[in-house]
């Protein structure tokens, strides 16, 4: 830090705006290429949506209480930043319970496909056929995942050259065209196709055979991760990964501020910036940088920027999470051991008709009446989180899909409840017992049972319109006609100001927990020197 000559304010050569995990992959990277970093945090704790919480009092389990896996994030990243975290492979990639004439059964998948995967889909479909189908379409995801994710950590390439290395068939099915079509043509049987469709609409509101292929994109973002896709369990929760990221932050010299809310960002086009924050006590601190980083959703950068908030533009977000702490993992009407299905994703309701039903009941502004969501176990995988519980305790994290926020706004807790409701039922209806009959109680007495909607992830998080990627996800290479003349346009963290960059989820590759938008803006700062 200095002191600039021209004013009484402090100075750094780089202020990140939010103390996000992408916030502080930016300040671990120009710490340590020796840059004075200064990070300013809202709350009172770094990590943004990759926290945990003991969310249940008289309950020592810490929840991953917003995000809860990771892919995405590169391994080199990790080992760049020296991260002390170690992530868990899931037993399970998925189990799919099902309702066939009343008759209870299930689709399991092996993170590791072998007997029981094949067994499993013959038994669902009565043949071969689906299986070799399924085989071949990850075969083809892996043949792009294994293009595009090495250049994750490299300037954006042109789609040209990404497409070039891609076969054609596997482009138009995943790029050029709605993914339901690819669904439709190469799956015959609605449980399959909907396993597949699922991860194509995490946070994303559309159908499957929407023209803007917002779909597709958050498919493959999906999909690419390190390669292979997989999603992994950070031991300790998802705060142990946001620890280790302001541990390498701070050890390499940046200074945190926590509680300081940012009001204002100013910068124009000869060079620098100022941000205004306000502490707890009230007082107002104004620090200037070389460069801003706004580990914030574009949306709120340009209100901070000082235009005005502009309701159109604001992203929607559409998840319903709920965090639940159980006693004992329930049993399943088919008989499968519960312990395999919960460890990895238990798909409830997700069949390819349900989500269209479901999309179709949400774009009418009607709650799901048959609510389509995933459910997770993670102390199945990582049972540290658990802490000192009497035995059989376990987590339970439900990731509802086609909720917008749109549905709540009218009602919020009506709608909510309602929300709930239907999605417990959905469990329910392949149970033995009761989801309810299973769950723990805190020390008020009330069941260990925590629902976030689009609302409540903006108001605790600041997230527009509580949009975990906050906006649609954009395609991980550049069009043909981008503009890739400076750092941070080569990079996808450009802003109409040249001191400041986008360094979060809202930057042209930051989606998920990846910490991809923290590395882009990072190296567009250190090229511009």
């Amino acid at each position: 830090m200095t002191s600039d000559p021209r004013s009484d304010h402090p100075t750094y050569d780089v202020v990140v705006v939010g103390g996000g995990h992408n916030g502080l992959v930016a300040a671990a990277y120009l710490a340590r290429a020796g840059l004075s970093v200064q990070v300013l945090e809202r709350l009172d704790h770094t990590g943004g949506a990759a926290v945990s919480a003991a969310a249940f009092a008289g309950h020592p389990t810490r929840l991953s209480r917003y995000s809860y896996l990771v892919s995405v994030m590169p391994e080199q990243l990790m080992a760049d930043l020296r991260l002390d975290i170690q992530l868990l492979s899931r037993r399970t990639a998925s189990y799919t319970p099902t309702l066939r004439d009343q008759r209870p059964g299930g689709l399991l998948v092996e993170r590791h496909e072998r007997d029981a995967t094949r067994a499993s889909f013959l038994e669902l479909t009565g043949g071969e056929t689906e299986y070799d189908a399924w085989r071949e379409f990850y075969a083809d995801v892996a043949e792009m995942a294994h293009v595009v994710a090495p250049t994750l950590l490299e300037p954006l390439p042109h789609e040209r050259d990404v497409r070039d290395r891609v076969d054609p068939g596997i482009w138009r099915d995943l790029v050029t065209r709605p993914l339901g079509e690819a669904v439709e043509r190469r799956f015959t049987d609605d449980t399959v196709r909907g396993v597949v469709a699922t991860d194509a609409l995490i946070g994303t509101f559309a159908s499957l055979h929407d023209p803007s292929l917002v779909q597709n994109r958050c498919f493959l973002y999906h999909l690419i991760g390190n390669g292979k896709g997989e999603w992994r369990v950070p031991v300790g929760g998802m705060g142990s990964l946001s620890g280790a990221l302001e541990k390498a932050a701070r050890s390499a010299g940046a200074d945190i501020v926590t509680e300081a809310g940012v009001s204002a960002i100013r910068a124009d086009q000869t060079g620098g910036g100022e941000v205004d924050w306000t502490a707890p006590d009230g007082t107002t601190h104004t620090v200037g940088a070389r460069f801003v980083l706004a580990n914030v959703a574009p949306w709120v950068l340009r209100i901070l920027l000082g235009e005005p908030e502009d309701p159109d533009t604001k992203p929607e977000g559409s998840q319903l999470k709920i965090n639940l702490l159980l006693d004992r993992l329930p049993r399943l009407r088919s008989g499968v051991d519960p312990t395999v299905a919960f460890a990895g994703t238990l798909h409830l309701g997700e069949d390819y008709s349900q989500l269209e039903a479901a999309y179709a009941d949400a774009a009418a502004g009607r709650v799901p009446a048959a609510m389509p969501g995933e459910v997770y176990c993670h102390s199945l995988s990582d049972p540290s989180i658990l802490g000192d519980v009497p035995p059989g305790t376990h987590t339970l994290t439900y990731f509802g899909l086609h909720t917008p926020a749109s549905l709540f706004d009218a009602d919020p807790e009506g709608a909510k409840r309602l929300a709930v409701e239907r999605a417990i039922a959905s469990l329910d209806q392949h149970l033995v017992e009761p989801l309810m009959s299973c769950v723990a109680f805190d020390a008020q007495g009330d069941p260990c049972v925590e629902a976030k909607i689009p609302q409540d992830v903006e108001r605790d998080l600041a997230m527009p319109g509580g949009h975990i990627f906050h906006g649609d996800l954009d395609w991980p290479w550049a069009s043909a006609r981008a503009r890739l003349d400076t750092p941070a346009q080569r990079w996808g963290v450009q802003t109409d100001r040249d001191a400041v960059l986008l360094c979060g989820s809202g930057s042209r590759r930051g989606g998920a927990v990846s910490g991809l938008g923290g590395h882009h803006a990072a190296q567009a700062v250190l090229e511009s020197l």
